[in-house]
């Protein structure tokens, strides 16, 4: 039985049918002799400088001609605005909908070069460089955590945008246009891209051929897979990740932890100590959704994965903002999201006195909240925030039910771990604690938005029976227990709690449906599948098990007991 460990920060597999390589060199030796058009795509974010000037220069070093076609050089005029989804209200500062344009919409007409002399190699360049009819396709990326940070801390001044060269980056138009046309692009054409190339390192990318990425998406989609973790720093955020689990904080403190956020979330693939792709986790969902989602999750959700788990560092930092999430109608509506952002908070470690602030007092009126929230903003009065919403204990192991439209904060002093649908960029605040940030503005309240959405309904006592649950045992045998701590008839997944004790194991099936898994409590577990696979999991690491794994064994590693929570999708 493998043997308990300390988390792992870089959670890697080997690929299936080839190898991972790195530098232009290998790169050019790859290229056919005949004359060819290579088209190599990617998102806006690249450096595409740096790669056109390291491809070409080792094109000419292996002895051939080179010309370059950027075809960001052939977009239209009015290419970045025919992407942007008209926002409602028109003149909303904070959120457009998902945009619903294509790649091509960027063109008038898309470039078809012809192909050089003999020998020559043409690469055409840049986001939508696939639609040009090339003879080779590569894609070239970059994990979406680099232009997130990169934006926010003003380090890519122009041209992180798709469609804007010359402009300064924004996020908004990140999160809400280039993302959604950039992921459909690249999920259209994944399954004829010949080679995927990392870019992480200008100098030397590394990358894995077509056949062997396709080869290796197949194996990650039938087994358990882990997906890369790291933390964003935020006002609000705390040090328990930084101090307990190894990461090292860009901007102070380990906020945010991204254990599964699909959109984002990425599998390294590559030896442990050697060259390493990251391939996005979506392209688990695209190439074999029944196999990673289950027939019946992919019916209902396609190709989106629908449930996320992340961390809450507040230990040693502040209150989150007070906020809700988009109503489904809503969400539909306004957003672009087929479906709406519940969510549960799992209070895994918390200091003496930490809270939760979740759900409307009996007394609350939702008129006078607005009238506080108001003068907030525009003079700096602290709003009562317990006037309005109830403050809970945040005992350890204890789970808080947060269906859209519920007001809630968790409370300076603990780390949380968030289980909550995909959806993650629509948190509607009210208050922000009259923070600042660095550059001394105070953070965007869309709370306009936030009254909206605002459940009336459940309040007072009904907060504490709906949203604060009890464990209840769904099964048990010898040293286990299956606990149901979180199911809401308006939410599409539950959570449920294993536990195991030292030396124990637990069986399960995936029964045609996708589990996630987080070691709560304990040293760790390794779990084990019908095919030979063991996949150890340390405490608070967080792990898929695909729908085609069916029966799986949980055993506990270490001394004491282990707490697993798990979340999958439930009858609708």
């Amino acid at each position: 039985m493998p043997a308990s460990r300390s988390y792992d920060t870089h959670p890697s597999y080997r690929p299936t049918g080839g190898e991972v390589t790195a530098g232009w060199p290998d790169l050019a030796a790859d290229l056919p002799g005949e004359p060819l058009v290579l088209a190599v795509d990617g998102p806006a974010a690249l450096d595409w400088a740096a790669l056109s000037d390291g491809l070409a220069g080792a094109v000419r070093a292996a002895g051939r001609d080179v010309h370059l076609l950027d075809v960001r050089d052939h977009y239209a005029a009015a290419a970045a605005e025919r992407l942007v989804a008209r926002p409602v209200p028109a003149d909303d500062p904070f959120f457009t909908p998902l945009s619903r344009a294509q790649v091509a919409d960027l063109f008038d007409t898309v470039p078809r070069p012809e192909r050089p002399g003999p020998g020559g190699v043409l690469v055409v360049f840049g986001p939508g460089a696939a639609l040009c009819g090339p003879d080779v396709l590569w894609y070239a990326d970059l994990p979406k955590r680099y232009a997130e940070a990169a934006v926010s801390k003003g380090e890519l001044p122009v041209g992180v945008n798709l469609g804007r060269p010359g402009e300064p980056g924004d996020l908004v138009r990140l999160f809400y246009t280039d993302w959604p046309v950039l992921d459909r692009h690249r999920d259209a054409i994944v399954g004829r891209v010949d080679r995927w190339i990392d870019l992480r390192d200008t100098a030397a990318p590394a990358a894995l051929d077509g056949t062997a990425l396709r080869g290796t998406l197949a194996h990650l989609a039938r087994g358990p897979v882990r997906t890369r973790p790291y933390f964003n720093s935020t006002p609000w955020g705390g040090q328990w990740a930084a101090s307990e689990l190894g990461f090292t904080p860009r901007a102070g403190n380990t906020a945010l932890g991204y254990e599964l956020i699909a959109p984002e979330a990425g599998v390294l693939v590559g030896e442990q100590d050697g060259a390493q792709v990251e391939l996005p986790f979506q392209l688990l969902c695209v190439e074999h959704p029944e196999d990673l989602l289950g027939a019946d999750v992919h019916r209902r959700f396609g190709t989106s994965f629908p449930i996320r788990f992340d961390y809450l560092d507040t230990m040693g930092g502040g209150n989150l903002s007070l906020h809700l999430h988009p109503r489904e109608q809503y969400m539909r509506d306004v957003f672009g999201w087929p479906y709406t952002q519940h969510e549960t908070y799992y209070v895994t470690a918390a200091e003496d006195g930490a809270q939760v602030l979740l759900g409307l007092t009996e007394e609350a009126d939702p008129e006078i909240m607005r009238r506080q929230v108001e003068d907030a903003i525009a003079h700096g009065t602290p709003v009562p925030v317990e006037d309005h919403v109830q403050a809970h204990p945040a005992t350890v192991g204890q789970l808080f039910m947060i269906p859209a439209g519920t007001p809630h904060a968790s409370g300076a002093g603990n780390l949380v771990l968030e289980v909550s649908a995909t959806p993650y960029l629509y948190s509607l605040r009210f208050y922000d604690w009259l923070r600042k940030d660095a550059a001394g503005a105070s953070r965007p309240l869309p709370y306009q938005h936030a009254f909206a959405n605002l459940d009336t309904a459940r309040r007072g006592e009904d907060v504490t029976k709906d949203l604060v649950q009890q464990p209840r045992t769904l099964r048990a045998g010898e040293g286990w227990r299956e606990e149901v701590i979180g199911a809401l008839p308006e939410m599409f997944y539950a959570v449920h709690r294993l536990v195991v004790a030292s030396g124990a194991d637990i069986s399960d099936d995936t029964a045609g449906r996708f589990h996630i898994l987080n070691v709560a409590a304990g040293r760790g577990a390794v779990i084990e599948t019908r095919d030979g696979r063991a996949h150890s999991l340390a405490f608070a690491e967080t792990i898929t098990i695909p729908a085609a794994v069916g029966p799986y064994r949980v055993r506990a590693l270490g001394d004491d007991e282990v707490r697993i929570v798990k979340a999958l999708v439930v009858e609708p």
